[in-house]
């Protein structure tokens, strides 16, 4: 907890301050407990603010991890963006689906935070919010959703559908598989070690180059011709 205590803020320049302090706060919280652990006040705590000041910032717990999902996808898009076009500059390799996949599955897993916020997306955090912000942050999630499929587009022979398609499995699959894997908890530790439970202790990146690769491979076949 950040010892200082801090005064209303009386400046929209002070306001956003008082925001990414609350913002870059329960990031840390939920990259060290996990998104479900931390509470509004555990939030306010860590930045010396008592709860109900905190709400003059954030209506609700769910919109501060909202925006940070938000936030997520904006990074996420950009370097997975960034990695894809370098297949522009060079041959893809022998397997280009799972090149596509690697990529995919790799930007997700360096953002520990960005998955496990991918799973409460649809569970929690867009239904304790407003309406407003509920489309301020389906706006963006949805701009760099597309955006990435528009990158595989350039490198692979998809229909922007499909493409869409590639790229929602592989966030799908972060949430989900991330919740699964339970890094980091006492779950994971009880799975591992437990030799009947080996089947629960779930990598999740090559499961999700798996997956979406095998979905990439029956596009392929979807337009080779028949033999």
């Amino acid at each position: 907890m950040v010892g200082s205590k801090f005064e209303r803020a009386r400046t929209p320049e002070a306001k956003r301050s008082r925001e990414n302090a609350i913002l870059a706060a329960a990031a840390r919280l939920a990259t060290r407990d996990g998104v479900r652990e931390v509470t509004l006040t555990a939030i306010a705590d860590e930045i010396g603010m008592h709860k109900s000041a905190l709400l003059r910032y954030f209506e609700t717990r769910e919109q501060i991890y909202l925006q940070l999902a938000a936030t997520g996808y904006e990074e996420w898009s950009t370097d997975a963006r960034n990695r894809l076009a370098a297949f522009s500059a060079r041959p893809v390799d022998a397997d280009p689906s799972r090149a596509i996949a690697t990529v995919l599955a790799r930007t997700l897993i360096e953002r520990p935070l960005f998955c496990d916020l991918l799973a409460h997306i649809p569970l929690n955090l867009e239904r304790n919010v407003s309406l407003d912000a509920v489309r301020a942050f389906k706006i963006r999630a949805i701009a760099d959703t597309a955006a990435v499929a528009a990158a595989i587009s350039v490198i692979a022979p998809l229909r922007q559908d499909q493409a869409l398609n590639v790229v929602v499995t592989a966030t799908v699959m972060a949430g989900a598989l991330w919740q699964m894997a339970a890094p980091g908890t006492h779950l994971r530790d009880f799975y591992e070690s437990d030799p009947d439970l080996a089947h629960a202790v779930v990598d999740v990146e090559p499961r999700i180059v798996d997956i979406v690769s095998a979905l990439l491979d029956g596009y392929a076949n979807e337009r080779s011709p028949a033999g």
